[in-house]
């Protein structure tokens, strides 16, 4: 029974660790960039599906025969143009809103993929609390989400963001200040925290005794 309030106390604080990571290393990131990951053929039928539904409304309104001889909306009677760009401008509204949703339902699914992790969970989770509590599910995976994989700095070779020392060469991913043993960067000269000189005391490597869920092991699906 002791060792599980330990696990908890490891799990989140692997779980800041890895968001301070992230927050520190996807900072480059832009909203173009991000929404390339959706694919084209769904922006492309996002779009027929908008000129489609314009068409069609505008024409059944411009046809009050079709509508029991009323066009909408009535407030603007005797101006057809005018009727039909405010229903033209409430069909945009509520495509948008849905073209939001699908567009980030399709960013969540492509997204956990590229971060390894399990894409069809969450993109079932996000659809699935949406209608009951709004974008909660957004919220959740936004939170939640690995950092994304990073090139090692010395080989180059693709590694995860939870491993401690690179599989390929063996470089130690997160070395620590000598002094104040807080987190440094293999570029940085001196330690941001306490001012150390690091070129003269190298960075001391990742403790070799960490648990598992450090990262020592390989990564885990979500």
């Amino acid at each position: 029974m002791t060792e599980y309030p330990q696990r908890v106390s490891d799990s989140w604080s692997e779980r800041k660790r890895l968001i301070r990571f992230r927050r520190k290393r996807e900072r480059g990131l832009r909203f173009w960039q991000e929404f390339k990951l959706v694919p084209r053929w769904l922006i492309g039928t996002v779009v027929v599906l908008y000129l489609i539904a314009i068409a069609i409304a505008v024409s059944v309104n411009l046809n009050p025969e079709l509508n029991n001889n009323e066009m909408f909306p009535p407030e603007l009677r005797g101006h057809p143009v005018a009727q039909s760009f405010a229903l033209a401008g409430i069909v945009t509204a509520v495509s948008l809103f849905l073209a939001t949703f699908i567009f980030l339902v399709a960013y969540v699914n492509r997204d956990a993929k590229r971060r390894g992790m399990n894409s069809g969970l969450w993109t079932f989770l996000v659809i699935v609390l949406c209608p009951a509590y709004f974008a909660i599910g957004f919220i959740i995976y936004f939170l939640m989400r690995q950092p994304l994989p990073y090139n090692c700095p010395q080989c180059a070779a693709t590694v995860d963001a939870r491993y401690n020392f690179c599989p390929n060469c063996k470089c130690n991913l997160h070395p620590s200040c000598p002094q104040c043993k807080q987190e440094v960067v293999e570029s940085d000269k001196y330690c941001p925290y306490c001012a150390c000189d690091l070129r003269a005391t190298p960075p001391a490597p990742a403790d070799p005794a960490a648990p598992a869920s450090q990262g020592t092991l390989g990564p885990t699906k979500v």
